[in-house]
């Protein structure tokens, strides 16, 4: 029993604030957006199922908090269903019916007959609040903690390392890498790690002076902090923390922003460049996780953070930023998975619109109902894989193997 109640902590509980709070404030974003273009709402909820509790405010928006707290959504009033994605073969009849009951002035407080611009706004809102929502969580740590920094220094090259190879030797500090500017050995592994067979142009130091080098990574196995294996780009560099080498670099309000603008992108541009390899097949798929591997990471990190701390308040502190750190991180996936065209995500959606932009009226309804299969099947499709990776990587189907044989 204690164990179980240890995993509930560890595991359970901190994986359903960090969904609930990122797709709150992402469907959040959705409704503050149609709230200020005037569009009519019926109903707010964070978690699904039965309600614990509800309420209606003044503007008539029934707020409920529902017993599974796995996510929530916004409903705007003529939704047949919490996707805002009404049978589009029954939007004449329902223009007719509200015309009937409400009057022609009353089409523009409800989404689907709203401009084109109105809808597009409301539904990339959605999206773009979790990025703010990174932004802001990752400006205010910088502001508090600030950032850890170090020399990106080589304190040892592996004998027929891909780092030998390149021309690397003890003593150099890695100045750039792809173009990218280096301040700590943990940026140079973040970087060296989706490149594998990519060569990458370095600028050293070395005798005070610069140095081009030219290196290219090869898949190896390395245990991350977490004591978990994974297969990745590796140079054969080694690095021995000495002390003097962290210090904090402190940001001021401004600095902090744009340090938080520039995490988010960070975070972006670097799932872009993994799925861009994954599709032309330089990458495996072993980095894709659903929400198995989500719960996982944060229970891993949450058991982590316990151990590193030896008292209740550094444990409330540590866990808070930890927290903090993995909501953000999970915020942008979650916006950027958003965006993805494919229909029934928010980016199939502004698919959609852009073709009515350009063609002038909507896509044919026959085809959108057969973009929504398709791109349901797609989204179905990708979580059973993600939750095939996470299955592998918790070794289940190892363990049922062993409790048979």
């Amino acid at each position: 029993m204690p164990g179980f109640l240890l995993n509930l902590l560890f595991y359970i509980v901190p994986f359903l604030i960090i969904l609930g709070v990122v797709v709150t404030v992402h469907e959040l974003g959705h409704f503050l957006a149609a709230k200020w273009l005037g569009t009519k709402i019926d109903q707010f909820s964070i978690g699904f199922g039965k309600p614990l509790a509800a309420w209606k405010d003044k503007d008539g928006v029934q707020w409920r908090i529902g017993w599974l707290p796995l996510g929530g959504y916004v409903r705007f009033a003529g939704d047949e269903n919490a996707a805002s994605a009404p049978d589009q073969d029954d939007l004449e009849a329902m223009r007719a019916s509200l015309v009937a009951r409400e009057g022609e002035g009353a089409l523009n407080r409800y989404f689907h007959f709203k401009p084109l611009w109105q809808r597009a706004v409301i539904t990339a809102a959605g999206p773009f609040a979790n990025f703010f929502l990174a932004i802001g969580i990752f400006t205010v740590l910088l502001m508090a903690l600030g950032e850890p920094v170090s020399p990106a220094r080589v304190d040892g090259v592996k004998p027929g390392s891909p780092a030998q190879a390149g021309g690397f030797q003890a003593g150099d500090v890695v100045l750039k890498a792809d173009g990218k500017k280096i301040e700590s050995f943990a940026a140079l592994q973040t970087i060296v790690f989706l490149r594998t067979d990519t060569p990458i142009r370095f600028i050293v130091e070395r005798d005070g002076r610069p140095v081009e080098l030219v290196a290219t990574p090869k898949r190896g196995v390395i245990i991350d902090r977490l004591g978990h294996e994974q297969r990745l780009g590796v140079l054969g560099l080694e690095y021995k923390p000495q002390p003097g080498d962290f210090q904090i670099k402190r940001y001021g309000p401004l600095a902090a922003l744009s340090g938080g603008v520039e995490r988010t992108w960070e975070v972006i541009s670097t799932t872009v460049h993994y799925l861009g390899r994954l599709f032309v097949g330089r990458e495996t798929a072993e980095q894709l996780s659903g929400p198995l591997g989500m719960a996982q990471l944060s229970g891993d990190i949450a058991k982590k953070t316990s151990e590193a701390s030896p008292n209740a308040s550094s444990l409330a502190v540590n866990g808070l930023i930890t927290m903090l750190e993995l909501i953000a991180n999970i915020s942008v996936g979650i916006g950027f998975l958003n965006l993805m065209p494919i229909p029934v995500l928010d980016g199939g959606h502004l698919l959609f619109y852009g073709y009515e932009a350009i063609a002038r009226r909507p896509l044919a309804a026959k085809v959108q109902a057969a973009g929504y299969r398709v791109g349901l099947a797609l989204v179905l499709g990708l979580m059973l894989f993600a939750t095939w990776n996470d299955l592998q990587r918790l070794r289940v189907f190892k363990l049922f193997g062993g409790l048979f044989s």
